[in-house]
């Protein structure tokens, strides 16, 4: 049982943002140090990426690790109330899968980066700089 009020809970999650999110901005400022510059929430793409280098021809989509379902301990599937969960975060996998499978279609390199990656930031600005061939 949660152990907050409903009317607690709704107010909790209607917080959630899905743009401009505390690990957006942290991929955002790893980029930028690296010298990238890039655009944010194109709308004329499928499913608004987060990041757009159109001059690198890429995409970074930063997914939250519990609303995307990584593998990982955050994206841990809740125990309760699962004939909610499981089919609002299985449709949220299947549309990431649409969107990038329509960004490649559209000639877009897809690079996703995961919330539990900001948790080692060097690795995270290495890989970023091998993705574009940068010395970090």
């Amino acid at each position: 049982m949660d152990r907050i009020s409903r009317e607690q809970r709704s107010r909790n999650m209607a917080a959630v943002h899905s743009s401009n999110t505390a690990a957006e901005k942290a991929v955002r400022s790893i980029l930028h140090g690296l010298g990238l510059r890039f655009r944010l929430h194109l709308k004329t793409l499928p499913g608004t990426p987060d990041i757009v280098l159109r001059r690198h021809s890429t995409v970074v989509l930063v997914h939250g690790c519990f609303w995307h379902g990584h593998n990982c301990p955050r994206g841990k599937m809740p125990s309760t109330r699962q004939d909610f969960w499981v089919p609002k975060l299985q449709r949220n996998r299947s549309r990431d899968a649409h969107n990038a499978r329509r960004l490649r279609q559209l000639g877009w390199h897809v690079l996703t980066v995961w919330e539990c990656e900001l948790r080692k930031p060097n690795l995270l600005r290495e890989r970023l700089a091998r993705e574009f061939r940068i010395r970090a």
